[in-house]
């Protein structure tokens, strides 16, 4: 528990989180209401982060961005997880057979599509939404686990413990659940931060493009779209929700860092 970067990144996700949850229930203005005297004001003790250009609190639009941001990626992460790792524990069960081949080829076919571009495909179909966002993520995660399961799980079917609750009688669904999957959660504990810390990103990039969150639900990506109009007239409507989105992937890499090097006993034997 010495890892600086576990510190560091656990003290700025909990700042991020802490001002998603607590915008369900107070900011300091209503983000519907629009104050057109008071637009494009810079950053004061009335409006901490500055105003918009319809007169909207920034500070509180960043709250209420930060919940759309964290919701959109743990969703998309659970997704992700929910369907990859199980892809994956079957297709180390059954490696060198036909069903692994079919699972890894298919991880293949996702990865050839980039999550812009499932976004793009399904918002042609169903429409631009914050739930049509979540899905184009959480497609892009499966294969990420799968094949991280996989190939961590192919290490163990050889191991000794592996062997000897095969000889005991248990078929290869208990012994990836109750043996595989213990041994391996820790490495799908550390890639599910990365792949958070990637989807407040990806959210960022598919809001940007009007393919995220639609008005009038606030999203760190669409501030920023907003704002390149207006750069040279109100830098902090740019620099603001992007300073948001680089706390909260440093914090979540930071944080998977140092949940690395806690799980990692090699690493703590080198520290030691």
């Amino acid at each position: 528990m010495k890892s600086r970067s576990l510190y560091i990144g656990a003290i700025l996700c909990i700042v991020v989180v802490f001002g998603a949850l607590i915008s369900f229930v107070w900011t300091p203005f209503d983000i519907t209401l629009m104050d057109i005297p008071n637009k494009l004001q810079t950053p004061s003790a009335v409006h901490w982060f500055g105003t918009d250009h319809f007169g909207r609190d920034i500070f509180s639009m960043i709250m209420i961005g930060a919940r759309t941001s964290l919701a959109v990626a743990l969703v998309a992460v659970g997704i992700g997880m929910g369907i990859g790792v199980p892809l994956g524990l079957w297709a180390a069960a059954r490696t060198g057979g036909w069903t692994d081949e079919i699972i890894m080829r298919s991880n293949d076919l996702i990865f050839a599509f980039p999550s812009l571009v499932i976004a793009i495909l399904i918002t042609a179909v169903f429409g631009a939404s914050a739930v049509n966002a979540i899905i184009a993520i959480g497609i892009f995660n499966i294969p990420v686990f799968a094949r991280l399961t996989r190939g961590s799980a192919l290490s163990l079917w050889e191991r000794e413990f592996i062997l000897a609750a095969r000889v005991s009688g248990k078929n290869a669904i208990r012994v990836s659940v109750e043996h595989i999957l213990p041994n391996v959660m820790n490495l799908l504990i550390v890639q599910g931060t990365i792949q958070f810390s990637l989807g407040i990103l990806a959210e960022a990039g598919l809001s940007y493009v009007g393919l995220g969150a639609q008005p009038p639900v606030p999203s760190w990506g669409r501030m920023l779209a907003d704002a390149q109009t207006m750069v040279s007239l109100a830098p902090h409507l740019a620099l603001i929700p992007g300073f948001a989105i680089v706390i909260s992937v440093l914090g979540l890499n930071l944080l998977g860092d140092g949940l690395r090097d806690l799980f990692d006993p090699r690493i703590r034997v080198e520290r030691t």
